[in-house]
């Protein structure tokens, strides 16, 4: 591997989880109470009923059973350094019910991935899960894994089971934590119901549409409800959804915003400086490093979104092992890397830099 793919930074790999070395994480009581042979000891509820109940043929490779062996022969076919791992089973997170379950499988899920990749190459870094159905508790297990195990911070999921939207001040211990530890925080989607496209077929459909709504969703509550004005130090990253739909929001937000201005006598929501449109007032965040992006290597919107707002915010994200193997996502660095409408600096920040600052990376 060349210096300089040792450099490139995967924001966005998923592991594949070994239901049952987590299981053996959990508590006795839990595992020996609440499984039954029918479910398969899984203790992750289904990410949702339109990814199992579609005939739909996947490309050769794609979703991959890799483990830890299969990543490290991923990184160097590929020519990638280090990959930031996330949760597949745990896009569902959100959907549990009980705290009780959520705070210990969380607890489980993180202490396997550790042992499992962080403990064995540093090439490993991780997003962990964390309890957003009991915040106090998200809080204690956010500071565990960044303090103590060394994860680079938490993943909340864009979509859940009641879960308020993410800029609601339930969830602002979990932010003003992320910022006293100078951790992540990542919005990630993959569970695609409730988003008017239940009944959705052919599958595609929802896959297309499902990461990018459900993160302009939750990109709205964090901006309107001035997030990063409450918290200047937190670093949030929008996953897995394109850079297209930014722009969109971007756009609309700051047309309709001057047509309803809200009437905001405490305070509440987000605090333009004057003459500040909503399109200014995001950017400023991505200046200041708040607000990141994840992308792939051939989006027709890249070069489009590096001119509106300077190539901060993307980080290139492979998604392996879901829907890619390796030539795709050798595809997509050859993509990048010969745009002619991005500057090699802007190849630069995509590929390494800005998971540097993102994820606060070594060099």
């Amino acid at each position: 591997m060349t210096a300089t793919q040792q450099k490139i930074i995967d924001g966005d790999g998923h592991v594949v989880e070994d239901i049952a070395s987590i299981v053996k994480y959990m508590p006795e009581q839990y595992v020996a109470r609440s499984f039954s042979e029918a479910r398969g000891k899984n203790p992750f509820p289904p990410i949702d009923h339109l990814h199992s109940a579609n005939r739909h043929i996947t490309p050769p490779g794609a979703f991959a059973n890799v483990g830890r062996e299969g990543w490290e022969l991923f990184l160097e076919d590929v020519g990638i350094g280090t990959t930031v791992l996330y949760t597949s089973a745990g896009l569902a997170f959100g959907k549990i019910v009980s705290r009780d379950w959520a705070i210990e499988l969380a607890r489980a899920y993180n202490n396997w991935i550790h042992d499992t990749y962080l403990s064995k190459s540093p090439r490993f870094k991780a997003m962990g899960l964390i309890p957003l159905q009991e915040p106090a508790e998200a809080v204690i297990e956010l500071r565990r894994i960044v303090r103590d195990l060394g994860f680079s911070g938490a993943m909340l999921p864009s979509m859940g089971v009641n879960m308020p939207h993410l800029g609601s001040q339930k969830y602002w211990p979990i932010y003003g934590e992320a910022e006293r530890l100078g951790c992540a925080i990542a919005i990630h989607g993959g569970a695609h119901e409730n988003l008017l496209m239940d009944d959705m077929s052919p599958y595609a459909v929802p896959n297309a549409l499902g990461h990018p709504m459900s993160q302009m969703i939750a990109f709205a509550g964090i901006i309107f409800n001035g997030i990063f004005d409450k918290f200047p130090g937190l670093r949030v990253g929008f996953m897995e959804a394109g850079t297209a739909w930014l722009l969109t929001c971007m756009e609309r937000f700051t047309g309709s915003w001057e047509s309803h201005v809200q009437h905001d006598p405490r305070g509440r929501f987000l605090q333009l400086k004057k003459g500040e449109k909503i399109k200014d007032y995001i950017n400023r965040h991505i200046d200041e490093g708040r607000i990141f992006v994840g992308c792939e290597g051939e989006e027709l919107s890249i070069s489009e979104a590096v001119r509106i707002t300077g190539n901060k915010p993307y980080l290139f994200s492979t998604d392996y092992p879901h829907e890619v193997d390796a030539e795709t996502c050798k595809h997509e660095l050859q993509e990048l890397r010969e745009n002619p409408h991005l500057k090699q600096a802007d190849k630069d920040a995509i590929l390494f830099g800005n998971s540097k600052r993102f994820y606060q990376l070594a060099n």
